[in-house]
């Protein structure tokens, strides 16, 4: 499997991770240094992201991806991934998002791990 499949299969898995609550399975995909930036501009890194994803201030129900497209530089990379979600966040109703996730990786260790992320819409 070439590196940009293997990102792409982590990201489909990183969405599986979020709609499951798999907090391990997600801790394991993301670098220790990771930080996700919300589409409200805060800035949260994996412990404090983590912990909203299991006290249900995040709630994932199902993610449909329409485009993913990658770009591998040695053990570096990006992504961005155009998904349609069904959520639930910040006290809010269940709605369908069209979430674009711009993320960061490196390789570790022969793994690659998710760095940053920025959500908006598409």
């Amino acid at each position: 499997m070439s590196e940009e499949e293997q990102i792409k299969e982590l990201y489909r898995t990183y969405w599986q991770y979020m709609i499951d609550k798999n907090a391990e399975g997600l801790r394991e995909i993301m670098a220790d240094d990771y930080y996700l930036r919300h589409m409200t501009g805060v800035k949260q890194s994996v412990d404090e992201f983590l912990k909203g994803l299991l006290n249900g201030t995040f709630n994932y129900y199902s993610a449909q991806h329409d485009e993913v497209t990658v770009r591998v530089d040695g053990d570096t990379a990006t992504m961005t991934g155009k998904s349609r979600v069904l959520a639930a966040v910040y006290g809010g109703g269940k709605n369908s998002w069209r979430l674009q996730g711009d993320f960061t990786l490196r390789k570790e260790q022969e793994n690659w791990k998710f760095t940053s992320s920025r959500a908006s819409t598409y």
